[in-house]
């Protein structure tokens, strides 16, 4: 538990910054409908007429004329992809930062095993991304009442829980991978984010591709098809969920095996 005190208290800075960020954003696109709104209705149709570009977002079956229509494209892409980022970077450093400021021998010195420096560790990394995301979606809420919209509660539930879930899925895959490398990477972490999106993307615009939404997380959280369907795709969800697990597995047999220098 002391560990899980320090991660939590050590990494409050970046995840008061990240936080503010995507609530920043989240507020100035939800501010931004009411002067939109008598526009949105050309804008569906011109994004739905795009063909392929508007397949890669999703953006040919929303309306964004709607509140959450528009919420979906505009505020999903800074949940999407900022707090894919974060996840990202949470999961890759909370391992691997041990070796590369040398404070894993101090770390190990202490009566506390391997296991449960990976428990606490990857727990801090889950307290942190589902804190955020309950930030987030409080903040949308209030945004929404204080410009005077009708809160569309179900659609709001269901499409913050599959970019949580999301999230979550890219922390414990990146969690999994720090246990390999010695000196950290940010730059695999956001790598494999970016990657990921673009895998969505790829999916969205070719049938022949639809299989990649298999392997990405962002295959879940398809603002048209939350809000058509008002439920999520519970196999994607399991396979993400099944990912993240053996990723997580993987990194900790490696773990406890590994050489600490």
């Amino acid at each position: 538990m002391t560990l899980l005190k320090h991660e939590l208290k050590q990494s409050r800075i970046s995840f008061t910054v990240w936080t503010a960020a995507i609530v920043f954003f989240i507020c100035t696109c939800i501010f931004m409908f009411p002067e939109m709104k008598n526009q949105m209705n050309e804008v569906s149709e011109i994004f739905a007429s795009m063909g392929s570009f508007s397949q890669a977002f999703g953006m040919d079956r929303l309306n964004f004329g709607t509140l959450i229509g528009f919420y979906s494209a505009e505020c999903g892409n800074i949940l999407g992809i900022g707090g894919a980022f974060f996840a990202a970077l949470l999961g890759i450093s909370s391992l691997a930062k041990e070796e590369k400021e040398h404070t894993a021998e101090f770390l190990l010195t202490h009566p506390i095993s391997r296991t449960r420096v990976v428990i606490d560790k990857l727990l801090a990394v889950i307290i942190e991304i589902i804190v955020m995301n309950l930030i987030t979606f409080g903040v949308a809420a209030v945004s929404v009442a204080a410009i005077g919209e009708e809160i569309p509660l179900n659609e709001l539930i269901l499409i913050h829980t599959a970019y949580l879930i999301m999230q979550l899925e890219i922390g414990c895959i990146c969690f999994g991978i720090s246990a390999f490398i010695r000196r950290g990477s940010i730059g695999i972490g956001l790598g494999l984010a970016a990657v990921m999106y673009f895998l969505n993307i790829i999916s969205n615009i070719s049938d022949s591709a639809e299989f990649l939404k298999y392997i990405t997380p962002y295959g879940y959280t398809n603002g048209a098809d939350i809000t058509a369907d008002l439920k999520l795709d519970a196999v994607l969800i399991l396979l993400g969920s099944a990912y993240a697990a053996a990723a997580v597995i993987l990194g900790y047999i490696n773990y406890s095996k590994k050489d600490i220098i």
